[in-house]
């Protein structure tokens, strides 16, 4: 294993309103395993400039529907990416954009879904080392929307179909001397052990954490 770098997964285990870490932590810890170690916690003050300094990427996985993150932990994170650190955020975990600094951090806010059900998802045709060697593939998801905002200049990774229609499912882009990811699937444990998703998490991770 290489110990060199490390990793915080933040999640809910206590009282996540619909995606617990229970579980996901063991699948992300297992798909990061060879690459970094990861630190699991719901402890949102490890998001602090004290605490967050320690690592070189933070995974997203909080279930904050009806809450907020302090004032103090958004300006912990924004000034870790800002200055070089790495964000990468998992389904649910972009329900920190509840916050509009950390919506415009992320390049989107979420914008509802339809129900959960088999998808279609494709790579965007971009070249990029994320999506390297990535197929098309099909698995069952909730196909979350978003509302991007202007300001940032997202490359989109990956789509879903839904209807006739192709959506945004990751995207990438820069926030100051930081990188920033998001990748839709996630819902659940079995979504983790999908192969192509660990595939989509490993290199997420590694050009995040760069």
């Amino acid at each position: 294993m290489n110990t060199n770098k490390k990793c915080l997964l933040l999640g809910s285990y206590t009282h996540p309103k619909f995606h617990p870490l229970q579980g996901v932590d063991t699948q992300v810890s297992h798909i990061l395993n060879d690459v970094m170690t990861v630190q699991c916690s719901e402890n949102k003050n490890m998001l602090l400039s004290n605490n967050i300094q320690q690592f070189d990427l933070v995974i997203s996985y909080v279930d904050l529907w009806d809450e907020k993150i302090s004032p103090q932990q958004t300006a912990g994170l924004l000034s870790y990416v800002s200055n070089g650190g790495g964000l990468l955020i998992i389904h649910n975990g972009i329900s920190l954009g509840d916050r509009y600094e950390l919506s415009q951090l992320m390049g989107a806010k979420f914008n509802g879904h339809p129900p959960f059900q088999p998808l279609s998802f494709r790579a965007s045709g971009e070249d990029h080392e994320i999506t390297a060697g990535i197929e098309s593939f099909e698995m069952e998801e909730e196909p979350f929307q978003f509302q991007f905002d202007s300001f940032t200049e997202k490359h989109i990774l990956l789509e879903y179909k839904l209807g006739d229609t192709w959506h945004p499912a990751a995207w990438s882009q820069a926030y100051g001397l930081g990188r920033v990811a998001f990748l839709m699937p996630g819902h659940h444990e079995p979504s983790f052990m999908h192969p192509v998703i660990g595939k989509l998490i490993l290199q997420a991770a590694q050009w995040t954490a760069r």
